[in-house]
């Protein structure tokens, strides 16, 4: 659930009542000294003071004192030291420009002042993130600042928690901004900081930023579960309390003792299991949960083993974090059971020292930095290791675009632990492969891989890798890595370390090497997917590329997304035209989306209206679409970058009205598609499996062999969501053993 705004203590004028305040920080860590956090505090409220009219330009109705407050306050919880909150205090007014970097360092001291400033190169991130400045992600400035960021990360840790607080403070005080903002600021939070704080294991913020975002990106469904957790909380509450009377009686009696707690289920997760699981709310099991505090390890497995006796486990609901720690050292034990009245329950059961990690994360360790005073230091290095890595990426891509990717991926909760042949464990995401294995392992395994054994059995490079398995990588001393590799339809890597390898080892390449790679490549995937005539130079530029030569270069070096252009040119096949009814796409009997169909197109702001897809852009499922009323004929469902309704929008603005594709896109469109292969046995199987794997429809197959030169064509009609599925299906097929070719066949 997500957190109210923190009320500070007031006096009778209105005025903050700074020494309760200092009174309450001070009693939450007995460390800090208190004088010298007045002092900084008093200065703050001093420069807001000098600057009466400052109070209309604050854009959250707060001043920098009342804002300083609050970020101390968020330090304060986690533990960090005086420098810190000092640093918290004043930022604000640095921002504001009240005060400058010297004049903080003179008075302050250059620890706060070097923390102050590493939080103000991290707003590089809003920056690179702003709309307005989206055209020119990737330019070198940006690239300058996005570096200076992680550096001041790297180098201490402190400026990250810093801004953590501050993106905290920003996204509670939104609540009364404008739309644009809340969503501005929520996106901003939920794509870099919720992530940031779960790798730096710092539960309470990640969960509080998820809620947050979530409020404000998903309002809908925000309030839909929040209604369902209060109309359930009476219920649920006296549940609870008798399920820890019970559990607490229990763990007396033999000898353990435990700190039970109900534990509040946060609104983003609950969501996310439901979409993740495809379950309704009802089918959540911790929804009611409690959790078990002790003081040993051993005092965990015994709790675990007396609440197995007490209720039924159910199966696969078990996970041992403890023994297999998350990636952001997070540990506890995870179970669910049939608890009384037959309602499912979950329990948690982790060390005191466990819940001080999970709850401060990183914070709970970096006062050890450099010391043997806590044994699980170690995790503090890893997490930084981790930084360091980001870093790392960043200088070889030499660009931005990925940020909330590169910062997101990985945090899913599942992970696969395989071994190398010396036994060593490796961790990786789930889905990951023997090439993102080799990649982890080192670069230039990765680079010179040619083949992979698990347990003994060569596997393809795409295999999925399982927990448990033994990889081998099969190395050649020359070897280089393979553009298909960067093909996600092919499946060869998951992770964005071993696909920055890859992209970096080509952009060392000498540019006439990628021009050629790239304009084979390019042509090849448009023949297999029957795209022809493209023009080059055309498509260069819808890819805000100057020139077609352009172009290929960056699709060779792997700057360049190859998705993205295949749909760029799918758009140029078709001749541009108004989008008049006569010039609405005619597809096969019952491929075409009807009006108001439920899951296919949402039209926002009016109710149901009939739909037809434009035929001068066709846009698929997945493609950004906009909305033209026609006269009689409903609205026609253009692509946002269609010329035609960019030209309508400017003549006739009223009638271009926002839409979007359902949350699950249920049409598909039939797609003929050519196969030809050296004819053997079990060859209609093997090509029935891919299909059968990528659960697509068949609605006709013709096969004919031809003894002659022992080959086989076989012509299928499917049913296909979209472009991109139809890139994976024939990349998937092309990888079986005697294909010869399989591309998509158009009709004539």
């Amino acid at each position: 659930m997500v957190q109210v705004r923190a009320e500070q203590p007031i006096n009778t004028d209105g005025s903050i009542n700074l020494d309760a305040w200092l009174d309450h920080i001070v009693s939450v860590d007995a460390a800090l000294d208190r004088e010298a956090l007045k002092v900084a505090c008093e200065f703050t409220r001093s420069l807001d003071q000098q600057d009466p009219s400052a109070k209309e330009s604050w854009a959250d109705g707060t001043s920098s004192f009342q804002a300083g407050l609050e970020m101390a306050e968020i330090l304060a919880d986690l533990k960090l030291d005086q420098d810190s909150l000092v640093a918290a205090v004043l930022y604000r007014s640095v921002r504001e420009g009240k005060v400058s970097i010297a004049q903080v360092g003179e008075r302050f001291g250059s620890v706060v002042a070097k923390l102050v400033d590493g939080v103000l190169r991290m707003a590089a991130i809003s920056a690179s993130l702003s709309p307005r400045q989206s055209a020119v992600l990737g330019t070198q400035v940006q690239v300058e600042n996005l570096r200076k960021m992680l550096v001041a990360m790297v180098d201490d840790v402190r400026v990250a928690l810093i801004k953590l607080a501050e993106r905290t403070c920003a996204i509670r005080a939104v609540k009364g901004a404008t739309e644009e903002k809340r969503q501005r600021v929520a996106r901003e939070v939920f794509d870099i900081y919720a992530p940031l704080a779960h790798r730096l294991g710092i539960g309470h913020i990640k969960w509080e930023l998820e809620d947050l975002s979530f409020r404000y990106l998903e309002p809908d469904q925000y309030k839909q579960i929040a209604k369902l957790l209060h109309e359930r909380r009476l219920d649920r509450e006296r549940f609870i309390n008798d399920v820890m009377g019970q559990l607490r009686q229990e763990l007396q009696a033999t000898g353990v003792h435990a700190d039970i707690s109900g534990r509040a289920k946060h609104i983003y997760s609950i969501w996310r299991k439901m979409q993740r699981k495809g379950l309704e709310f009802s089918q959540i099991y911790d929804v009611r949960a409690v959790r078990v505090l002790v003081p040993e390890v051993r005092d965990c497995y015994t709790a675990l083993g007396i609440v197995h006796t007490l209720w039924r486990h159910i199966p696969k609901e078990f996970d041992d974090y403890i023994a297999n720690p998350k990636e952001n050292g997070y540990r506890s034990l995870h179970t669910a059971v049939i608890g009384p009245e037959g309602k499912v329950l979950e329990v948690q059961i982790r060390t005191q020292t466990m819940h001080e990690e999970a709850e401060l994360g990183v914070c709970a360790h970096w006062r050890y930095k450099g010391t043997d005073v806590k044994p699980s230091s170690s995790h503090y290095e890893e997490k930084i290791s981790w930084l360091r890595q980001v870093l790392e990426w960043h200088e070889e891509l030499g660009d931005i675009g990925g940020l909330a990717d590169q910062l997101r991926v990985d945090i899913e909760p599942d992970r696969v632990y395989v071994f190398t042949p010396d036994g060593h464990a490796i961790d990786l995401p789930k889905g990951a492969t023997p090439l993102d294995f080799a990649y982890r392992v080192h670069t230039e395994i990765g680079h010179n891989c040619r083949g992979a054994k698990i347990n003994g059995r060569i596997v393809p490079l795409n295999y999925s890798l399982q927990t448990g398995e033994q990889v081998e990588i099969i190395t050649s001393k020359h070897g280089n890595p393979s553009r298909d590799w960067l093909n996600p339809n092919l499946g060869y890597v998951t992770t964005s370390r071993a696909r920055a390898k890859i992209v970096h080892w080509f952009k060392l390449q000498a540019r006439d090497q990628n021009v050629a790679a790239g304009r084979t490549l390019l042509e090849r995937e448009l023949a297999r997917l029957d795209l022809p005539q493209v023009d080059y130079e055309r498509l260069a530029e819808k890819t805000n590329l100057r020139s077609a030569e352009d172009m290929f270069a960056a699709l060779g070096a792997g700057d360049l997304r190859l998705a993205p252009v295949v749909n760029s040119a799918q758009q140029l096949v078709e001749p541009e035209r108004q989008p008049e009814p006569a010039d609405l796409i005619t597809r096969r009997q019952g491929s075409l989306p009807r009006g108001g169909k439920r899951g296919d197109i949402q039209i926002q702001g009016v109710g149901n209206l009939m739909t037809q897809i434009a035929g001068c852009c066709q846009p698929l499922p997945g493609d950004p679409i906009v909305g033209y009323i026609t006269q009689g004929r409903g609205v026609s469902i253009h692509r946002q970058d269609c010329a035609s309704v960019l030209q309508l929008s400017g003549r006739e603005p009223e009638r271009i009205i926002q839409v979007s594709w359902g949350p699950v896109p249920v049409l598909t469109y039939p797609v003929d598609i050519l196969i030809r292969a050296y004819d053997r046995s079990g060859l209609l199987r093997d090509v029935s499996q891919v299909l059968l794997n990528e659960r697509l429809n068949v609605l006709a197959v013709n096969t004919r062999s031809n003894k002659e030169d022992n080959t086989a064509t076989m012509s299928l009609t499917i049913e296909i969501p979209g472009l991109d599925a139809l890139g994976r299906l024939l990349g998937r097929i092309s990888q079986l053993p005697n294909i010869i070719e399989a591309r998509r066949q158009r009709t004539t």
